[in-house]
């Protein structure tokens, strides 16, 4: 049995993370808002945990502008606190998570339209469901649409170490791929060497020759790159004739501008920029991705890391070591 509904007609107070400029970590402020109650379609959510993601700090630098003064954040998970007319999936006391679409999840509550959340299996914890979905949707949408792998095939991710790393290579390897990955420095290379066949490090110079050799000189036939401007070119050498560069990420700084031709020379490539909301942008297509994420997750086919956790006010400090590389594995903002 349900827990006994709420009341749609009641405003809730809430504390939201907002920016007025675009600029650093500084331009972050807790302020204390009001939500309305929830319109036809929408949920109220009493958020229990917050995910934080790279594209964070894209959206408060300004590489990725925001219509200001805007919230930040893309996924979370919480608790249905009350539903508006005509929402017919959750129910009041439901466990759900959202990733992507509107910013604005450094919040204690919020307002979701009821066609972006997702329920939350009961085995899965709140914070695993907050600091991973987007994570593991990314690596659902990488392995299975961008380049369907095989077993047997062996590919390069680079940036093994991290949230998305972490959980793209594990799942790669439960499907019979061999990984290659990469990370910067001696630390982060061993850590990532639990769900990594080989582990190189990208800081050096070495690296590509290293995919060269381990893959007899034939390349692989899939990179997928959430570092950016430091490996993307280089990569291009490391893929096999007719090979595809996914650059889903900028780590390290937006790709430069690059002369087609290249494409042609190293063995007529493909690159593409793939973004999650143009894989999950019809209801069906994010159930079937949310869920195969779980299934992943409640199978063991992935166990993520969750390295840091940090309170909602204390974002600033959160924001500084992920962009210092201070972090490892997934990082959740606690309202």
């Amino acid at each position: 049995m349900s827990p006994p509904s709420v009341s749609t007609t009641a405003n809730t107070s809430a504390q939201q993370i907002i920016i007025e400029q675009h600029g650093n970590e500084q331009q972050m402020l807790l302020r204390p808002t009001t939500i309305n109650a929830p319109a036809a379609g929408e949920v109220l959510l009493r958020q229990t945990a917050i995910g934080l993601n790279f594209i964070d700090t894209y959206h408060r630098s300004g590489l990725y502008p925001l219509s200001l003064p805007s919230g930040l954040g893309l996924e979370a998970c919480g608790v249905v606190e009350a539903v508006g007319d005509g929402v017919s999936e959750f129910l009041v006391g439901d466990r759900v998570a959202y990733a992507g679409g509107a910013v604005g999840a450094y919040t204690t509550h919020r307002i979701m339209p009821e066609a972006k959340l997702v329920l939350v299996p009961e085995h899965i914890p709140d914070d695993m469901a907050a600091a991973t979905l987007l994570r593991g949707m990314t690596a659902q949408y990488l392995l299975k649409q961008t380049f369907p792998v095989t077993a047997g095939q062996t590919i390069l991710v680079h940036a093994a170490a991290g949230g998305v790393g972490q959980i793209l290579c594990q799942w790669a390897q439960s499907l019979g791929v061999t990984v290659i990955g990469t990370a910067g420095g001696a630390a982060k290379v061993a850590q990532a060497q639990a769900w990594c066949d080989h582990v190189l490090d990208y800081s050096g110079e070495a690296w590509v020759a290293q995919v060269r050799e381990l893959t007899q000189g034939q390349g692989v036939p899939v990179v997928h790159d959430g570092v950016g401007a430091a490996t993307f070119l280089p990569s291009l050498d490391c893929l096999s004739p007719r090979g595809l560069m996914v650059s889903f990420g900028n780590a390290s700084g937006a790709v430069d501008a690059f002369n087609l031709g290249v494409l042609a020379s190293k063995g007529s490539l493909f690159v593409t920029r793939p973004t999650l909301a143009h894989y999950t942008a019809s209801r069906a297509a994010l159930l079937a991705c949310a869920n195969d994420y779980w299934q992943a997750l409640l199978q063991g086919r992935v166990r993520p890391v969750i390295g840091q956790r940090y309170a909602l006010a204390d974002v600033a400090q959160a924001h500084r070591d992920l962009a210092q590389r201070k972090t490892s594995g997934a990082t959740v903002l606690i309202p």
